[in-house]
């Protein structure tokens, strides 16, 4: 049966279309955009007002909390760093320039906290990998966000491995390590849930693909090579981002945003649908698309940074609506709501441009690096910061900031809005915000 929260209609996708606001099933919540239905959520907090709870954090990672009922489950690493010596010695193979880290094993780990007190219920190693690729000293070994239904949980961690945990059970039902690329910086892609589909992209400096696993066993259903001519320069061939189930032509198409290239896929079988070139070197392609009932919008990250917004409603194969280079972000996703697409840039420029042509209503500045996607929910948008702030604007074509909250420990996963609460993952702890 499928999900309607993975597979996104051709209707216009409000927050007001949600009925209920329970669950946060996956990264980007129940519509995979960063919409929330929640009301009466909280404008303003600290340390030390506002919190509910907050929970101490065993390990290190970047996944966004997932909810279903009265858990909240994320992914975290325990780490055991390599030799200088040794990690001079894996160094050698590196291609790349940026800073790393290097194991000599990790424990991959996934954490339940009851969503009212706060308690940490369950802590469960996942898999256990021993010297695993290294990983961007900004990235962690459980960056990929977990996705969660009734009874199981999804978790993801690139060539380190997947597994599926039994939610009630806290057993382990199956894992699969046996698909592996060169990720460079580390893992970054989150899986979609589609049908008995897991989904996911696996576009490493190496080779460039698409799978499937069902879900049931975690065996591999399907495998799609991507097909768009690369750059000779392996570390512009990498990418690390989300795929986003639209409904084109009446038919669900997988929209795959990968290097120089985005892509569209039949989920059922992987068949390539059809792709388009970005234009401009566009590469290590962290962001998730969004939708509305006519376009499909995301960033082509590193390289030639530029937005795009791809029309699809009453065609055969998307085509390029238009595409604005200013202040496009390289790690974080967009959000569309109406005709507004709002979206930071690393360096916390905020924009703000009409959905249909592309035209800016503002660019201003939030102050902060920026890694986590935002959210929309009750109106107004809430980024989170490296350095630990959240903003507060609304969702309109007026620039305001409504408050600025600090926390103590940066932001690398993305808010959740849930019943009225916010839920922040900081490098150290969860908090629950509000009521």
């Amino acid at each position: 049966m499928i999900r309607p929260s993975f597979l996104l209609p051709c209707l216009a996708l409000t927050v007001s279309g949600f009925t209920h606001a329970e669950n946060w099933p996956e990264w980007r919540g129940e519509s995979g955009q960063g919409l929330s239905a929640a009301r009466g959520l909280p404008e303003t907090w600290s340390e030390t007002s506002g919190v509910a709870w907050k929970t101490e954090l065993p390990g290190r990672g970047h996944s966004t909390p997932v909810i279903w009922g009265e858990q909240i489950w994320m992914t975290t690493a325990v780490e055991k760093a390599a030799s200088a010596a040794e990690a001079e010695r894996r160094l050698k193979s590196n291609t790349g320039d940026q800073p790393v880290t290097v194991l000599e094993s990790v424990s991959l780990r996934a954490l339940c906290v009851d969503k009212t007190t706060g308690k940490l219920l369950h802590d469960v190693e996942l898999l256990n990998v021993k010297e695993p690729q290294w990983v961007h000293q900004l990235n962690s070994y459980a960056s990929p966000s977990p996705i969660i239904e009734e009874g199981r949980l999804y978790a993801h961690f690139g060539s380190f491995g997947t597994a599926c945990l039994d939610t009630t059970t806290q057993q382990v039902l199956w894992q699969n390590q046996e698909v592996q690329i060169m990720h460079e910086n580390g893992p970054g892609s989150t899986p979609v849930l589609w049908e008995d589909l897991l989904i996911i992209h696996f576009d490493g400096s190496d080779q460039q693909f698409i799978a499937a696993f069902n879900k049931k066993d975690g065996k591999l259903v399907w495998k799609t090579k991507r097909t768009g001519e690369l750059r000779e320069n392996p570390q512009q061939r990498k990418a690390y981002g989300t795929p986003l189930v639209v409904t084109m032509q009446g038919k669900p198409v997988v929209v795959s945003p990968a290097a120089d290239w985005v892509y569209g896929y039949e989920p059922a079988t992987g068949k390539e649908l059809w792709k388009l070139p970005y234009g401009e070197l566009g590469f290590s392609m962290s962001v998730r698309p969004v939708a509305d009932a006519e376009r499909v919008y995301f960033s082509t990250c590193f390289g030639k940074s530029q937005v795009m917004a791809l029309r699809y409603a009453g065609v055969e194969t998307p085509e390029i609506a238009w595409r604005n280079n200013r202040n496009a972000p390289k790690m974080c996703s967009p959000v569309v709501t109406g005709d507004l697409l709002f979206y930071v840039d690393d360096g916390g420029i905020v924009s703000c441009v009409d959905a249909l042509t592309g035209e800016s209503y503002y660019r201003e500045r939030l102050g902060g690096k920026f890694s986590a996607s935002p959210i929309l929910a009750d109106h107004k948008l809430y980024f989170a910061s490296r350095e630990g702030v959240v903003t507060v604007i609304p969702a309109t074509k007026e620039f305001k900031i409504l408050s600025q909250n600090t926390l103590d420990g940066g932001i690398m996963a993305s808010p959740v809005a849930v019943d009225g609460a916010l839920y922040l993952r900081t490098d150290k702890a969860l908090y629950r915000i509000g009521k």
